[in-house]
């Protein structure tokens, strides 16, 4: 009798979006015996305090989060720094470098004197 209390309630994740074209956030986490007391919960939760478009209620045991040796793998590449837009950074210097080398209008019109001229 004592482990069947324990395992009674189950915990669920609220997720909610206030319009259809938002995207949805988490909430909160509750204790319901099933899945549709848990459902009638978070709806009851909500309508007392702003309007929500729509509701999910999930099974914690029904996510999985990634193991630890999974983690590592999202760690970043050192020498990708081209995939953000702090690798650029050097274009300004470079690109404010090549203005000023430019030919200017009155330069090229020199030019034509010269060869008169000469």
């Amino acid at each position: 009798m004592g482990t069947e209390n324990k395992t009674f309630y189950q915990e669920y994740e609220v997720f909610s979006k206030r319009t259809p074209s938002a995207s949805f956030q988490h909430q909160f986490s509750l204790l319901a015996p099933n899945e549709q007391m848990a459902l009638v919960m978070a709806q009851e939760n909500f309508m007392r305090r702003e309007p929500v478009y729509d509701i999910w209620v999930v099974n914690r045991s029904n996510i999985r989060g990634l193991s630890q040796e999974e983690k590592q793998t999202l760690d970043r590449i050192d020498n990708k720094e081209y995939r953000t837009t702090k690798g650029y950074g050097y274009l300004k210097k470079k690109w404010r470098h090549y203005e000023q080398q430019m030919l200017d209008e009155k330069e090229i019109l020199s030019w034509g004197k010269e060869k008169v001229n000469g």
